[in-house]
């Protein structure tokens, strides 16, 4: 298969990412730090948690995960917390759909590189890149590997220092992530359509978290984002 029509993937695109990233290291390294100590309260090793920071790397699926963590694990507590993860991360379907054009030729090994790294905040980073006219993957990724080794530095550090950052709110680090997605969204605004699938996502996670206990608002939410998106013909380029 030639890859001539696949997107560049440069060293100078890799450090564009990080240095956009730079901006959500105090929040990372905190919520890090946070896992990290929950993580110890639940029993759970120093090497079990720095490995899933290292191999899930998906912060609120693995805090969410605790809430349900069996000891000693059963079948039901097993499948908890896969259901768990699952619907955490059902909004990697709605956002891996919005990159799949973007990465249409890229070597499969490349794609599955960047995929891992993937996270909302590496996302949105790149879909702001790409909506500036950038082509570049390597912005994607960067900003996604960037971070990578800070969360697993930071859940090793919050392990070893026990409860000290288990409450983030009380130092308004917790905010740092809000103010920073809402200050990359803000220039993304194309007008009312193309917000559409958003508008929908929100309103129906919002609606069924009203209604339904438990996780499956995040579920709903990304699954009616998709839909949406599918029946919005905003005329961008596919």
């Amino acid at each position: 298969m030639s890859h001539a029509s696949a997107a560049p993937f440069t060293r100078a695109g890799i450090l564009t990412g990080i240095r956009l990233s730079l901006p959500l290291w105090p929040s990372i390294a905190v919520f890090g730090a946070a896992f990290g100590a929950a993580a110890a309260q639940r029993g759970v090793s120093l090497a079990e948690a720095v490995g899933a920071s290292a191999l899930v790397y998906a912060g609120s699926a693995q805090m969410v995960t605790l809430e349900v963590w069996g000891q000693p694990w059963t079948l039901s507590a097993l499948l908890a917390a896969m259901t768990v993860t699952g619907l955490i991360n059902a909004r990697m379907i709605l956002m891996g759909a919005t990159i799949q054009p973007w990465m249409r030729g890229t070597p499969l090994w490349r794609t599955a590189l960047t995929l891992f790294v993937l996270v909302d905040a590496s996302w949105l980073i790149g879909v702001r890149h790409r909506s500036e006219g950038g082509r570049d993957l390597g912005v994607l990724f960067g900003s996604g590997i960037g971070l990578w080794p800070l969360w697993v530095a930071s859940t090793a550090a919050g392990h070893l220092a026990g409860a000290l950052v288990t409450q983030p709110r009380a130092y308004a680090l917790d905010m740092i992530l809000p103010i920073f997605f809402a200050a990359m969204l803000a220039p993304l605004w194309r007008g009312a359509r193309p917000a559409l699938p958003w508008i929908a996502s929100g309103l129906v996670a919002l609606v069924v978290q009203r209604l339904v206990p438990g996780y499956a608002f995040i579920a709903a939410g990304a699954a009616a984002g998709l839909v949406t998106g599918l029946l919005v013909d905003d005329g961008a380029a596919r």
